[in-house]
Formats: structure tokens, sequence, C-alpha cells
């Protein structure tokens, strides 16, 4: 049988529904579709392909998910590495205003394009991305050959752009982006959150979800212990009762976070069929509390609750390894509770399978399967650090590095061949990125060289922080917070 790409002689990790390995295998696609799945024949290496490669010292899997994320500050890497938190999130608050209003977008644009060019030389094949202005992500992202998922944030007490601005982007996006790029680039309706969002834009958010109703609606929900409490002054009995009051608690919802939920949240979340992105990182670097609840992800997954794992804002914990996020998920959940909280084949689906079904693209991706588009990566296992390869789920999610992955295959075709991105010029790449930031901190004072980053002062964070939308943020945070205490 011809193909258009036959990988043959490999360690092939399914991660169908019996999780199969075969330590021989072949693997055809054609026409970006997998073909046939079966062990490897004495004659593969003859097999009529436009592109035959030889798994041997090869592992293949399903391309990395990377269920929740935001991309356009991706320059930006080191600069927060070693803020406090209250200076990180003021100096991010501050930049987020001016972003709103249209600064920066050629750092923006520059962002995408690190992005793109790192996430796929890390095998991450499908991006879920929640940005400010993500036109040039999605445009980016499309033409580099990966798959991705892109929305607007929109919120009315984050940042002071006006309401019907902020939705008339959001239509915009979707009517020129959706579908697009051979459907490897869809849209997202995303509020911003469940602190930052008044009770009317998540009424309007649901009359926009209504409009367009095969788009995802991506979020960050429960997130901080003050989700609640805005929901509670928005209406709601909860954050969970104000999605469902007005019609979004549904199986097209994908919560990021999800940390400060407890068992009814997510009883209520699986009889939705919703979804939750586990980002550990992010709160592992940018731990709030000392006492910290930690996502309930066990009792999630137990509950039929289909959870992938998201590396956020790479650029505030400098990573861009999603396998590192199935290792930090392990860590974190064994510290918080006890040793033993994953199956290594547990973290692998939720780099995988379950992410592509928390984004509703479990029937196309996410496994390697006769009839599923081929996103694929091939992890060269020949090193010593995999010697000797016993438990090839564990080295995936405890060993594998970005580093390894040496080709990435997205709808069939090669993006990454041998190490090398194929859909991009790196050079070219870096250059615009280093010339951005430079351009960047000339502008804003910002000092970011080899030996670190540091905001500019105090008094020039103040002047820039929006002023109306995170004023109402805190005075009903302040007056609900006060009616909590009160006994009645």
């Amino acid at each position: 049988m011809a193909a258009d790409v036959a990988i043959h002689d490999a360690l092939v990790l399914t991660v169908d529904d019996r999780n199969r390995l075969y330590e021989r295998g072949t693997v055809l696609v054609d026409d970006g579709t997998i073909t046939e799945v079966r062990r490897s024949r004495d004659d593969d290496p003859d097999v009529a392909a436009d592109r035959v490669i030889d798994g041997d010292g090869k592992l293949v899997m399903p391309g990395l998910v990377n269920a929740h994320t935001h991309l356009e500050l991706t320059p930006l890497i080191g600069a927060f590495s070693d803020l406090g938190l209250p200076e990180m999130m003021g100096s991010m608050t501050a930049l987020f205003g001016r972003l709103g209003e249209g600064e920066f977008d050629y750092l923006l644009e520059a962002g995408y394009e690190l992005a793109a060019l790192n996430f796929a030389l890390g095998g991450v094949t499908t991006v879920n991305s929640m940005d400010v202005r993500p036109a040039a992500g999605a445009a980016t992202f499309g033409e580099a050959g990966l798959r991705g998922c892109f929305g607007p944030a929109i919120t009315d007490l984050f940042w002071d752009v006006p309401v019907d601005e902020q939705f008339d982007r959001a239509r915009r996006f979707v009517d020129e982006y959706h579908d697009t790029y051979d459907g490897r680039i869809r849209a997202t309706i995303c509020p911003h959150d469940d602190w930052s969002c008044t009770r009317e834009l998540w009424e309007r958010t649901a009359a926009l979800a209504a409009e367009y109703p095969d788009l995802l609606v991506h979020t960050h929900l429960l997130e901080l212990d003050e989700s609640n409490v805005m929901a509670r002054a928005n209406g709601g009995t909860d954050s969970i009762g104000l999605l469902d009051d007005v019609g979004l608690l549904d199986d097209r919802l994908v919560a990021a976070h999800f940390r400060v939920a407890d068992e009814e949240d997510v009883e209520r979340t699986a009889a939705a069929g919703a979804s939750v992105a586990h980002c550990p990182s992010v709160f592992a670097y940018w731990n709030p509390d000392a006492e910290m609840q930690w996502t309930p992800v066990p009792e999630l997954r137990a509950a039929d609750v289909d959870v992938g794992l998201g590396i956020d804002d790479h650029y505030w914990h400098d990573s861009y390894s999603l396998f590192g996020e199935a290792r930090q998920a392990r860590l974190a959940a064994n510290v918080k509770r006890t040793a033993g909280q994953y199956h290594s084949m547990d973290l692998v689906r939720m780099l995988t399978i379950e992410g592509a079904r928390a984004l509703g693209l479990g029937d196309e991706i996410g496994s390697i399967e006769p009839g599923k588009r081929a996103d694929l990566i091939v992890i060269d296992v020949d090193k010593p650090k995999f010697t000797p390869l016993t438990n090839v789920p564990a080295h995936v999610v405890n060993n594998a590095a970005p580093a390894d992955v040496s080709t990435v295959i997205v709808d069939g075709d090669v993006v990454v061949r041998d190490g090398t991105v194929e859909t991009m010029d790196a050079d070219a790449v870096r250059q615009r990125v280093e010339l951005a930031v430079d351009r960047f901190a000339d502008e804003t004072d910002w000092e970011l060289d080899v030996g670190g980053g540091e905001p500019p002062g105090t008094a020039e964070t103040v002047r820039d922080l929006p002023k109306r939308g995170p004023a109402r943020l805190l005075s009903r945070l302040a007056v609900q917070s006060v009616r909590d205490s009160v006994p009645f």
C-alpha cells in the first residue's frame, strides 16, 4: 500500500483505549490520515512512501497538546523570573493594559513566532491560547503547519478597553480565523476568568457563544480564592453556579486551573461534560499561599472529566517543556498528598488524548489509530539517558525533554525533521525577537540583559496600571467579602 509517510521498526506508543505499545511497530500515513498501525514486517523499509523514517532507536507517540497557554509575550521569557509575586503581577497588569490598547504589536508578533518555533521543536503540535490580540498567533501557527485554538481575552474588570470594542474584536476574529489553514486553526470564545468579569459580561459571552455553537468557551475558572467571592458578588451561588445560570456550563467549556474546586464542583463539572486544563508549573513557581490547595486532578479524572496539561504563561517560569508539566503534575500532587497520585500512563494520556478531548478534538487527534489525523512526534531514545529502555511511559513523563524530539508531523506534513523546523526560518525568527526585545526595553525602561530582568520603578508601573476596571474589581471583592463575613 502506498503512503505519504511510513515509520517502521519503532517503539509505537499508541495511547489508544488499550494503551497499546508496539516494541517494533509501523505507522503509515496517507493524505494526512493514519491508515495503518501494526507490528513491523521485514519488508517495511522498502514500503512505497514519499518519506520513509527508520524508527530504530526511536519512539513514536501522538503530538503533545498544550491545553492552556498564553503566547504573545514569549520574548519576555526570563524577565519575571526573580521578581516577587506582587511586583510580577503589577508589571503584568500594566503590560496587559497597554496591549489591550494596541501597543507593542511588534513584540507580540515576534512572540508568536518564537513560541511556534520552540513548541514545534519540543513536540507540541496543538496549543489552546488565550491572548489579548491573537490574530498574529493564529496566522503564525497556521503558516508554521501547527494546530491551534485561539481567542481574544474578554474582561470588564481587568483592563479599561470598552466592552463593546472587545466583543467586536472577538466576532471579527472568529469570522476571519475559525476553521482556517485546512481546519488546523480554530477560534474560541475567551471570557478571561471568574474574578474579573461581571455578570453582565458573562451574559454577553453566553449570547456570543449561542451565535457560534461550534466554538469552545475557554476561561480561567476557580483559579483563586476570590473566584467564588466574585461569583457571589455577581449574584451566583458560586463560580460553577454562575456559569450554569448564564448557560455556559456545558461540554464546550474548557476551564483552566480549577485549583480551588471542591467535591461538588467536580460533580457538577462532570455532569455538564466540561473539561479542565491543569497547569502545575505556574503555581509551583508562583505559589500565592503556603496552604495552597492543589487542583483535584485525580478526583476529576475519576469522575470522567477530561483533564489536559497546559504550560500557561511559559515566560513566567521559563520553560517550553510540556513533558516537564507532566513531571511537575506528579511531583506537586505527591508532595501535597502522598506518593502514587498518578500512574505514568495517566500522565501520558493527559499530555495527548485527554488534552485533545478537552479541546473537542479527541475524534481527530491525540492517539495513533487508523482514521485519525496524523499528528505524531518521534523521540530519539537511543541515548544513555533512556538506558535501559524499561517502562516507556515513565521515561516519557519523567525523563524526556524537548531536545529529545527529532521529528514532528502535523496533519501528515513533516514540520520538524532531524531536529530542524522545516516550516520556519529559525535564524530569522531569533533575529526579529532580539530586535523586538531591544525596542521594547528602549520604549519602556525595562532592564533586560544577560544578568536578568527588572521592570521600571514603582511609580512608572502604577502610572501604567489600568484604573477603572481594577478599581471596580477590588470594590466588588471588598463589598462581597464583608457580606460573606456577616452571619445571617
